[in-house]
């Protein structure tokens, strides 16, 4: 009888998925494939114009620090170059992520995306280290800032236009659900706090104060790391599967809306990129016949997808309601259970 069970569980899944695949829902196939397409398209789009905005920034300070020698100047463009080249592994992984899945990625390649986050995780650490380095060199041997206000001026202009990619970023980010590029976003914030210490440099410098400019280094370096402390949870969360618990609430309460769906066993959801997968466990009656329980898992599914942003597959497991005198449906895996 379990066998029997066992084998219709498995037959039930083969059809769920063989049936949305021969006559795909309305919310799924083209229209799913269209938003999991476009939310990366809207990535690149932001990848591309911040490259530009923080491109055009470094090659406006560097023509300053040709002319000033800030070695404060010179740092802050140096990291406004770096920031703009994070945008190129982010941009492969978003590339990647569009990539299908085959029978080795069965998942697809979205996690590209978190080793990307890494990589800009690491990046924002290099660059907390070099602005400390920086600081440290220039407090042991102070040097001379030639055109302060010049200086001042491109300094301005590296805040405003780190501040801009940062900020766009991370609402791009947040609103494709994309943890990586959140962090980059951050990044960008990092180096505008440079840009900021470099401000006050030159103003220490045009008022004859040469320690202003390292000291406020010093304290850029703090702030970079808290920075850091944000962007490394961010990236961390997305790698260990985490998923805000508001979603899972709101997904288990669409599902009890389900008409058939008795109770909601199990829900788990993870991220692949910027997309969420979940795999749901429902308690349906145990007299259903195999098509009913597979409308009753589809229209799960229907509610799961309506209720929670950026799902695009889903996973409906049905489970017989325990009744009086009724075994355990799930008897021969007991003794796998862990």
């Amino acid at each position: 009888m379990e066998s029997h069970h066992h084998g219709h569980r498995h037959h039930h899944h083969r059809r769920h998925r063989l049936a949305h695949l021969l006559k795909p829902h309305s919310h799924e196939s083209a229209q799913k494939v269209d938003s999991a397409l476009e939310s990366s398209a809207e990535g690149m789009r932001a990848l591309w114009l911040s490259l530009a905005v923080l491109g055009a920034t470094a090659v406006l300070q560097a023509a300053v620090v040709v002319l000033s020698g800030s070695v404060a100047l010179l740092g802050d463009t140096v990291h406004n170059a770096a920031d703009a080249l994070t945008a190129l592994p982010l941009g492969v992984a978003f590339v990647l992520g569009r990539r299908a899945a085959n029978r080795r990625f069965t998942y697809g390649y979205g996690r590209a995306e978190d080793l990307a986050g890494i990589v800009i995780v690491l990046t924002i650490a290099a660059s907390a280290a070099l602005a400390a380095y920086e600081a440290v060199e220039r407090l042991l041997h102070p040097r001379a800032m030639s055109h302060p206000g010049v200086v001042a001026v491109a300094a301005v202009l590296g805040f405003i236009g780190n501040e801009w990619v940062a900020r766009h970023r991370i609402r791009v980010g947040r609103r494709i659900g994309s943890a990586a590029l959140v962090a980059d976003g951050l990044h960008a914030r990092t180096d505008g706090f440079t840009s900021l210490a470099v401000l006050l440099g030159a103003g220490g410098a045009a008022l004859g104060w040469r320690p202003a400019d390292p000291i406020v280094g010093l304290a850029i370096t703090a702030a970079i790391l808290f920075v850091l402390k944000d962007a490394a949870r961010e990236v961390f969360r997305r790698l260990m599967d985490s998923v805000d618990p508001a979603v899972i609430d709101a997904g288990e309460a669409a599902l009890r809306e389900v008409p058939g769906v008795l109770g909601v066993t199990e829900l788990r959801m993870r991220w692949i990129g910027h997309r969420l997968r979940a795999e749901i466990t429902v308690e349906v009656d145990g007299g259903l016949e195999l098509r009913a329980a597979h409308d009753v898992a589809v229209g799960a599914e229907h509610a799961l997808r309506h209720a929670v942003p950026r799902l695009t597959a889903a996973l409906v497991h049905t489970d017989p309601a325990p009744g009086p005198g009724a075994e355990d449906p799930h008897r021969l895996l007991a003794h796998h259970a862990v």
